[in-house]
Order: structure tokens, then sequence, then C-alpha cells
């Protein structure tokens, strides 16, 4: 069996180039540094908070992590208002009254008996940070605290708890600690600053747009059935587009989603007049498409094929003169 297949006996990853292996057989492409970070998030036990624009592949890393481990994953989506109440757990409000009635109704029911019994865990509704905190068959789970950044201040303060000791506390049962730590990764969309107390307790990571070059490797593994020159064309215009003054720059959800598009429509080489028809695949606001009208695309679209060709011929160098440098004329 190769190294990169050995998993620790806490599920840690061998190494980091383990990471990218076993990360990339389940078509999420990373870089050394993401990778880096997710070893020593595994091998460390400590929380992982992924920063970084819509799209980027910080929710998607959460499930390649599931999918390579074996682990369940359980996915807390954050929202403004949400509390502690609706993050771990609450009673089965219907089955208690239900057991209440019963009671009432044989008139055989101990008062304290009953109290005991309507709080007990046979009356326990888990939400996602009590379950993760539960021993499952599987190992301890993949927990994923996702857009961290929609919610507020004291949910962050009551998360302290959870992420430090790795425990919940329900006041008629008092605290529940995991039997072994399930791994956390927590992201952010940066629509506003996540307390200091809580990213020390994470490592921390940016995760950016990446590059051509990588760009173009994640829609090989998410879209093997576009054509080699559809995918530079797509990818070229993608990143071409990001350096425009745009409200909401497309990430690369967005690219992966424009191609799946272009397949579904046949298309074989991008045209301004494709472009056009699906650029709600790619932007999501009007004037961020508003923009893009008449002979916008075509110049954007001019210019991503001018830098597919100079790379081209940046390659073709390479390859014709050792260390790609023309020989000098004389």
């Amino acid at each position: 069996m190769r190294e990169a297949d050995i998993m620790g006996q806490q599920g840690e990853f061998s190494s980091i180039d383990a990471v990218q292996d076993r990360l990339a057989e389940v078509g999420y492409v990373c870089g050394r540094a993401l990778a880096t970070v997710v070893f020593l998030a595994a091998r460390l036990g400590r929380p992982l908070f992924l920063e970084g624009e819509a799209g980027v592949g910080k929710t998607e890393i959460a499930k390649a992590l599931s999918a390579v481990t074996g682990r369940r994953l359980i996915r807390l989506q954050c929202y403004e208002g949400l509390d502690a109440a609706s993050a771990v757990y609450e009673w089965n409000f219907a089955a208690q009254m239900v057991a209440i009635r019963t009671a009432e109704a044989t008139g055989s029911a101990d008062r304290r008996a009953l109290q005991a019994e309507l709080f007990s865990e046979d009356y326990l509704i888990a939400r996602p940070l009590l379950q993760a905190m539960q021993p499952d068959e599987r190992g301890a789970p993949i927990l994923l605290i996702d857009e961290l950044d929609r919610t507020d201040e004291p949910f962050e303060a009551f998360l302290l708890e959870a992420l430090s000791e790795f425990q919940v506390t329900i006041p008629e049962l008092g605290p529940i600690k995991a039997p072994e730590p399930p791994m956390v990764v927590l992201t952010s969309n940066r629509t506003r600053e996540v307390h200091d107390a809580l990213k020390r307790r994470c490592l921390y990571h940016w995760v950016d747009y990446p590059d051509f070059d990588r760009e173009l490797e994640i829609l090989h593994a998410r879209v093997p059935e576009a054509a080699e020159t559809l995918s530079r064309e797509v990818v070229a215009f993608v990143q071409s587009l990001r350096s425009e003054d745009l409200f909401k720059k497309p990430g690369v959800a967005e690219t992966i989603d424009w191609a799946n598009c272009l397949l579904a429509l046949d298309v074989v080489s991008l045209s301004p007049e494709v472009i056009a028809d699906t650029l709600g695949a790619i932007l999501k606001y009007q004037d961020d498409i508003a923009k893009l009208q008449g002979s916008e695309a075509k110049r954007i679209l001019d210019a991503a094929r001018a830098e597919l060709a100079e790379g081209g011929n940046a390659v073709s160098s390479f390859l014709k003169y050792p260390g790609g440098q023309r020989p000098r004329r004389l």
C-alpha cells in the first residue's frame, strides 16, 4: 500500500503529500500551503479556520475530508440569530406532552420519576454540535461550522467552550464531552471580523483564488468531460474577469458551474454571444452582468485568448530551447 493511503490510528494523514493525494482522489485539488494546515489540524487535533471569498472551496474541503476518511460529516449552517439551543439540542416537547398526558390518564406516575424521565436522553433531540460530541462507530466526525461570520458575538463566545474542551453543557444533564475530538472546520466569507479569542483556538488559512494552472487542474478534476480547448478558454476568461471592477468576482464554484452549463449547450469554444447568454452562471448581480454587455465581453475574451497564446508560446519556447530561453541574435 502506498504511504499516501496510510492513515494514523487517530485518522491523521501520514504526510502533507498524502493530504494532497487523498483529496485529489475525490476531486479536491489543493496547494501545499492548504494541505499543510489540513495535515497539522488532523495531527494536532486543532480546529481549522478557513477564510476567503465565497466559492473558493472552503466548504468543499470538509466534504472532501469526510469522503477520504469515511467519517460522518456534520454541518452547522450559521445564520443571524443562531443561538446555542438551536446549535446544540432541544427537548422533544410533543413527546414530553404525550408522556405527561399518559401519566395523568393512568394516575400512577411518580412526579419525580416522571420529571427524570422527561429530561432524559430519550426525549433529547441532538443538534449538530451535540451530534459531533457523541461516539460514532466510524470515528470522530468532521464538524463543519459554515459561514461563522453570519452569527453574532454571543454565539462565538459559546463556541469557545466547545472548541477548547470539545464538550457542551446541557443544564438538565450536565456536561457532555466528546470521547474523541471531532475534526472541526470553520469557514468565514469575512463579511465581518471574527473575534481573536476564537481564532487563537484554531489553525488559520486564507483560501485565495487559484492561479490559472491550479484552476485548470480543478476544472479537469470536476468537469472531466470538457474539452481541453474549452476548459482553457473558460479558466482564462474567468481569470481575466476577476481583474475587472465587479461587485462579486466569480469563484471556483462559478467556474465549474459555467463549464457544466457550456457542456449542456454543446459549446466547443467561447464566443461573445455564448458568454452573453450564460453570464448568469458566473455573475450573480445585475450590475456586474450589465458591465459585460455589448463589446465588453468580446474585449475580455480577446484579452484572455491573448494570454493563452502568450502562455502557449512560452511553453513552446521552453520545450524547444533548453532553459526556456531563445538564443541571442548576433
